[in-house]
C-alpha cells in the first residue's frame, strides 16, 4: 500500500498530523500496521519498514525525517539574562535524561537523536524549554536564562495554643481567622479576645479596651485594621471587640520586633487584614449569639474584582438575656450609672437603652496584570441612653444620661508589581473618633456635656526590592497629621472650655531581611527616622530581629526595638463620661505631657520535636515619658500631676503537646513591674498593672467537625494601696494612704469552657452552632479596690469592683 494512504489513515484514527516533505516519501509503498496496534507501535514499525525517523511532538504532530548514516549535532551556548556571563554547569536535558553539561563558555552539545526539544536547567534560574529547529553545528543556538528569584516564606510554628494561630520567624503571632480551632470561653475568632491567651498579653479589667501587653496601657498599642488606626477597640465599653470576627483573614500580633513601617506606639502591634491573600468565591453568612447578630457577603463583580460587606448589630434593643444582664452588671457597677443619689440606701427607677453596631465595605479591582485598587470602609458606633429619677429629702431628682463611642475610618490603597522584584504600595487613610457624654438633671437644672475626638489622616508609601532568593529590603515614606480636640461645657454655673491641638509628623523608613534557609539565619533591621513639625525634633528608632536555628529542633531568636508615640489617653477625673469609658485621648506637648519612648529587647529559645513545643521569652523593656493621669491612679496620685518612667522585665514559658485530637498547653508569665516617679515622695513602686505571676492551662480537643475546650486561668492579684486607718478623724475625715501599691488584691482564678459542631447539608449549606460559659465555678473574682470618705457615717469606704460572674453564651451560624 502507499506510504502516503497509511499514514493518512493513522491521522484519521489517531487524531494526528505528520509533518514531511514529499521527496522523503514519494513512491514509498510498505504492508500496513495492524489497526489494532497503539500510535507508538505503529511509528516503531514503520521506522523498521523505511529509512524514516518518526519525532511524535505530544501526540499531536509527527516530524517525518530521513535517517542519516551520522545523526547532526546540536549545540549551543547559555548565558545569564543579568549579566550576559556563560553559565557553567546548566544542565541540558532531553527525554528526562541529562544529555550534555556546559563548560566554562556556557558551550554544550549532543547527537540529535529522536527529539528536539529539551530543557536548560540551573540552580538560581529558571528552567527553559527549547525546541533545537536547526540543527547546523556552525550555527549554534544562543539561550539565556533568567535568574530565579522567590522571596522565601518564613518558617512558621502552626498551631500554637490552638489550630489557626502560629507563630512566624519574626517573632510575630499570627492568627487565620478561617482556619481558627477552639480556646477555652471563646466560640469565634475574636482578635482580642484571642490574643489575651498569648503569654505576656493581659486584660486586668476582662476588658478588649483595656489590653496590657508586657506592663503597657491599651492606648500604648497600635491596633490596625486595614491600614487605618483605630481609637475605639471594643463594643459594650470593652467587653466585644468592635473587629467582627467572621471577616478578617489575617491577624499580626507584635509584642516586640515589629518593622519600621509600624509607628506611633511603644507597646505592642496589632494589624488586622480582611483582604484574601488568594481569589475566592462568592459567599454568605448569617449568625446570632446572645449579643449580637450579624450578616456577611462578598461577591466577585467580575474576574478582577469584587465587593464584600459585613454588619453587625446588638440585639440588646428586643431582649435582654442573660449574657447582657451580666454584661450590663459588670461594666456598670460602681459608675454614676448605679450610683446616680450617691446614696446606696434611696431607691431609684431607671429605664436604660444600650445598642451598638459596626459595618464594613471593601471593594476590589484588579487593573491589567500588574495593578490593584483596595477600598476599605469601617464604622462602628455604641450608643446608651439611661433616665433615672428618684425622691431625695421629699425633692424628684431625676437625670438623663447619653454616652456616645463612635469610629468611623477610611483607606484606599494602590499595588503596583512593577516585575517579579519590586513592588510599590501607597494608601491614604482618615479615622475619626468621638466619644460624647451629655448629661441633663433636674434637680439643679443643670446640663454637662464632654466630648473628645480624633482626627488623623496619613498617607504611607512603601517600596519592596527582592535583590535574590536571600535578600530584600524595603523603603518608605509615612505622613500622618492628628488633631484631637477636648470640650467640656456646663450650665448653672456656666462653664466653658475648648481645646484642640494638632501634630504633624513625616517618617522615613528603611529596612532590610536576610533569610538563609541553608544556614538557618534569619536576620532583618531596619530603622524609621521621625520628624515632628510642631517640636522640630527628630527620633530615631532602630528596629532588630534575629534568628538562628541551632539545629532543625532548636532556634534561637533576638529581638529588639526602639519606639516613640506622640497621643495617649489619660483620666482627668474618675466620674468623667459617667465613669464609664472615663479616657480621653491628648496630644503630647514635648513638655508637661512628654513623647513617650520605648526601648525593649528580648531573647528567646524556641523547641519543637515530636509533637513537643517549648517557647521560653525572656525581656527587658523600658518606656520614658509616661503621666500620672495615663494609669488610671485611684490613691493619692489622682490628682498628682507628674511624669516618669515603667520599667519591666520577666519571663514568659509555654509548654504544649499534641496527640492526635487532643491539644494541650500551659504557659507561665512572671512580670516585675516598677514606676520610677523621680519628683514624687516615692519615686519607685510596683506599677498599677503589675501581675507578678500568670498561669494558664488548656485542654482542647477537635475531631472532624466537633471541638471542645476547657481552660483555666490563675494570675496573682494587681497592687493596690492601703489607707492607714489610725490616722482618721472622725470629725474632719480625710483619707491618708500607705505608700502607693503597697499591696496586693487577691488571686484571680477562673474556668472556662466552649464547644463548637459544624455540619454541611447535600446543598452544600453550612452551620455552626456554639456554646460557652465563662467562670463556670462562679468565683468573684475582685480586679480593681479604691476607697473613699462615705457621706453616710464618715468612715473610709471600700469600693470594689468584680469581674464576670458565670457568663454563658449561645451562637448558631449559617453559610453559604
Amino acid at each position: 500500500m502507499p506510504f502516503k494512504k497509511i499514514i493518512i489513515a493513522i491521522e484519521q484514527q489517531h487524531q494526528v498530523s505528520f509533518n514531511y516533505t514529499e521527496d522523503n516519501i514519494a513512491g514509498l509503498e510498505i504492508i500496513p500496521p495492524k489497526k489494532s496496534f497503539s500510535l507508538e507501535q505503529k511509528l516503531e514499525y514503520l521506522a523498521k519498514k523505511t529509512n524514516l525517523s518518526f519525532e511524535n511532538i505530544g501526540n499531536k504532530f509527527i516530524n517525518i525525517y530521513k535517517k542519516d548514516t551520522e545523526a547532526p549535532i546540536i549545540c549551543g551556548y547559555i548565558f545569564s539574562s543579568t549579566d550576559k556571563k556563560p553559565i557553567e554547569n546548566a544542565n541540558i536535558s532531553l527525554l528526562n535524561k541529562i544529555q550534555a553539561t556546559t563548560d566554562s563558555n556556557g558551550y554544550f552539545e549532543f547527537k540529535k537523536e529522536e527529539a528536539t526539544v529539551f530543557l536548560v536547567s540551573h540552580v538560581g534560574f529558571v528552567t527553559k524549554r527549547i525546541v533545537a529547529t536547526n540543527t547546523d553545528s556552525k550555527n549554534c543556538l544562543q539561550t539565556v536564562l533568567e535568574p530565579e528569584i522567590t522571596e522565601l516564606h518564613e518558617i512558621k510554628a502552626n498551631a500554637i495554643l490552638a489550630s489557626g494561630i502560629s507563630k512566624n520567624k519574626d517573632g510575630s503571632f499570627e492568627i487565620k481567622p478561617k482556619k481558627f480551632g477552639i480556646l477555652p470561653g471563646l466560640i469565634e475568632p475574636d482578635a482580642l479576645q484571642t490574643m489575651q491567651q498569648i503569654p505576656g498579653v493581659n486584660s486586668l479589667d476582662e476588658s478588649v479596651s483595656s489590653i496590657n501587653v508586657r506592663g503597657g496601657t491599651h492606648d500604648q498599642n497600635l491596633f490596625l485594621w486595614n491600614g487605618i488606626r483605630m481609637y475605639q477597640t471594643g463594643h459594650f465599653f470593652g467587653l466585644i471587640s468592635v473587629f467582627n470576627p467572621n471577616l478578617a483573614h489575617t491577624i499580626s500580633i507584635y509584642k516586640n520586633g515589629s518593622s519600621a513601617f509600624y509607628g506611633e506606639s511603644v507597646s505592642s502591634v496589632v494589624a488586622i487584614s480582611s483582604t484574601p491573600e488568594t481569589a475566592e468565591k462568592n459567599s454568605f453568612s448569617a449568625g446570632i449569639n446572645m449579643i449580637n447578630a450579624d450578616v456577611y457577603a462578598k461577591y466577585n463583580l467580575s474576574k478582577k474584582s469584587y465587593i464584600e460587606i459585613s454588619a453587625r448589630k446588638s440585639i440588646t434593643d428586643f431582649v435582654e438575656t442573660p449574657t447582657y444582664k451580666e454584661y450590663f452588671n459588670k461594666v456598670f457597677q460602681n459608675t454614676t450609672i448605679t450610683d446616680f443619689s450617691q446614696n446606696q440606701n434611696v431607691d431609684y427607677q431607671s429605664d436604660k437603652k444600650f445598642d451598638f453596631y459596626d459595618a464594613t465595605l471593601k471593594y476590589a479591582q484588579k487593573i491589567g496584570s500588574k495593578d490593584q485598587i483596595v477600598l476599605d470602609l469601617i464604622t462602628i458606633k455604641d450608643n446608651l441612653e439611661v433616665f433615672q429619677s428618684a425622691t431625695v429629702y421629699n425633692m424628684n431628682t431625676s437625670e438623663n444620661n447619653v454616652l456616645r463611642q463612635q469610629n468611623y475610618g477610611g483607606n484606599l490603597s494602590w499595588k503596583r508589581n512593577w516585575n517579579n522584584f519590586n513592588t510599590t504600595k501607597i494608601n491614604v487613610y482618615n479615622s475619626a473618633y468621638e466619644l460624647l457624654a451629655n448629661q441633663k438633671t433636674t434637680f439643679e437644672n443643670q446640663i454637662v456635656i464632654q466630648e473628645n475626638t480624633v482626627n488623623n489622616n496619613g498617607i504611607n508609601l512603601e517600596n519592596n526590592h527582592i535583590i535574590n532568593s536571600k535578600f530584600s529590603f524595603n523603603d518608605g515614606y509615612q505622613f500622618n497629621e492628628i488633631g484631637i480636640t477636648n470640650l467640656e461645657q456646663v450650665t448653672n454655673p456656666d462653664f466653658y472650655r475648648k481645646v484642640k491641638d494638632v501634630l504633624r509628623t513625616h517618617a522615613l523608613i528603611l529596612e532590610g531581611k536576610y533569610n538563609d534557609t541553608i544556614s538557618k539565619v534569619y536576620f532583618k533591621a531596619g530603622t524609621r527616622i521621625n520628624y515632628i513639625e510642631k517640636f522640630k525634633k527628630y527620633i530615631v528608632e532602630p528596629r532588630i530581629q534575629f534568628g538562628y536555628g541551632i539545629n532543625k529542633n532548636l532556634n534561637l531568636e533576638l529581638l529588639g526595638e526602639l519606639k516613640s508615640q506622640n497621643s495617649q489617653q489619660i483620666i482627668d477625673l474618675q466620674k468623667d463620661y459617667f465613669g464609664i469609658e472615663k479616657r480621653r485621648w491628648i496630644i503630647s506637648n514635648n513638655t508637661t505631657i512628654p513623647i513617650q519612648k520605648s526601648k525593649q529587647v528580648s531573647l528567646n529559645l524556641f523547641y519543637q520535636k515530636n509533637d513537643w513545643l517549648l517557647d521560653i521569652e525572656n525581656f527587658y523593656k523600658k518606656v520614658n515619658g509616661i503621666t500620672t493621669s495615663s494609669q488610671g491612679f485611684q490613691n493619692q496620685l489622682e490628682f498628682v500631676k507628674t511624669t516618669g518612667d515603667y520599667e519591666i522585665w520577666g519571663m514568659e514559658t509555654l509548654i504544649q503537646k499534641k496527640m492526635n485530637h487532643f491539644l494541650t498547653w500551659l504557659s507561665y508569665t512572671y512580670n516585675h513591674n516598677d514606676y520610677h516617679f523621680i519628683n514624687y515622695e516615692y519615686p519607685s513602686f510596683p506599677n498599677n498593672f503589675e501581675l507578678m505571676h500568670t498561669i494558664s492551662w488548656a485542654g482542647i480537643y477537635e475531631k472532624n467537625n466537633f471541638k471542645i475546650a476547657l481552660g483555666t486561668k490563675w494570675s496573682s492579684g494587681r497592687p493596690k494601696t492601703s489607707p492607714i486607718t489610725s490616722q482618721i478623724d472622725p470629725s474632719d475625715p480625710v483619707l491618708v494612704y500607705n505608700k502607693p501599691n503597697n499591696t496586693n488584691l487577691h488571686v484571680f482564678s477562673q474556668v472556662n469552657i466552649s464547644s463548637t459542631y459544624k455540619w454541611e447539608t447535600a446543598n452544600g449549606i453550612q452551620y455552626k452552632l456554639g456554646i460557652s460559659i465563662l467562670n463556670i465555678l462562679n468565683r468573684k473574682n475582685e480586679i480593681s479596690e479604691y476607697y473613699r470618705i462615705s457621706s453616710l457615717t464618715n468612715s473610709i469606704e471600700e469600693v470594689e469592683t468584680f469581674s464576670l460572674q458565670r457568663t454563658p453564651n449561645l451562637s448558631f451560624r449559617v453559610s453559604l
